[in-house]
């Protein structure tokens, strides 16, 4: 079972057409939503098994109640036609919480037990956090130019990442037509050529795993045709950022 609820919405009033800004005027409040995932196919019979479930449950069970929510918002934009609903990720939860409780008690938010779960951040070499920032001036100046194949591999990686076999196999065709075509004219593409080479030579397999799709779910063998060769692409994107830096 899903609940959403929102979280200090502001009031809203009435406006005049036109208002004098401040120099500095404070910052406006947001509201704040929250989404509980109430697993009642496999009720804890007692506190004591409550209390062993909490202690060992971790990342796996968060991972899992996210992608309920995650199908959820695709649902939801879908069937409201909003493209600008996207999927959330791990990092951009405010506060992560395991706990349990009464049906009524955690329907409201409310636990009998519980606690949070803070996000691993591994130390990253400063060469790794600077080159995206460099990327991104290059890419807003104009000295670099961001590639359709880029942004359509994102679009893959998302929908595999989900679940969403059939999409990924027709974005990933659509990816990987753009990245052979793109990549070529890339004055640095004498050192992907072995890279891109690969690419053309997973090709047809695509095109038929995104032929699968068209007519139903994949098979085992488009989703290994389909998760490889995204990984492939993704290599020589990297590849190619690595020369720009």
């Amino acid at each position: 079972m899903l609940v959403v609820a929102t979280l200090g919405a502001p009031e809203h009033r009435r406006r005049k057409k036109s208002t004098q800004a401040l120099p500095e005027p404070e910052p406006v409040p947001v509201p704040t939503g929250r989404v509980t995932i109430v697993d009642v196919g496999d009720p804890l019979s007692d506190e004591a098994l409550a209390r062993a479930w909490l202690e060992r449950a971790g990342e796996d069970e968060l991972a899992s109640g996210l992608a309920v929510i995650n199908r959820a918002l695709h649902a939801f934009r879908v069937v409201t036609a909003d493209p600008y609903l996207h999927e959330i990720a791990r990092e951009q939860a405010l506060v992560a919480r395991l706990g349990y409780g009464a049906g009524e008690e955690v329907a409201h938010g409310r636990w009998s037990d519980a606690r949070d779960l803070a996000v691993a951040r591994g130390r990253r070499r400063r060469s790794v956090i600077l080159q995206p920032q460099a990327r991104l001036a290059a890419a807003l100046g104009g000295r670099e130019r961001v590639l359709a194949c880029e942004e359509l591999t994102l679009r893959a990686r998302a929908d595999v990442d989900h679940g969403r076999g059939r999409e990924a196999a027709l974005q990933l065709l659509v990816a990987l037509d753009a990245a052979l075509a793109e990549l070529p004219l890339d004055p640095r593409a004498a050192s992907l050529a072995e890279r891109l080479a690969e690419l053309r030579g997973r090709r047809e397999a695509v095109a038929a795993a995104a032929q699968t799709a068209l007519a139903g779910p994949l098979d085992e063998g488009s989703r290994q045709v389909v998760e490889v060769t995204l990984g492939r692409i993704e290599a020589a994107l990297r590849a190619r950022a690595v020369l720009s830096a």
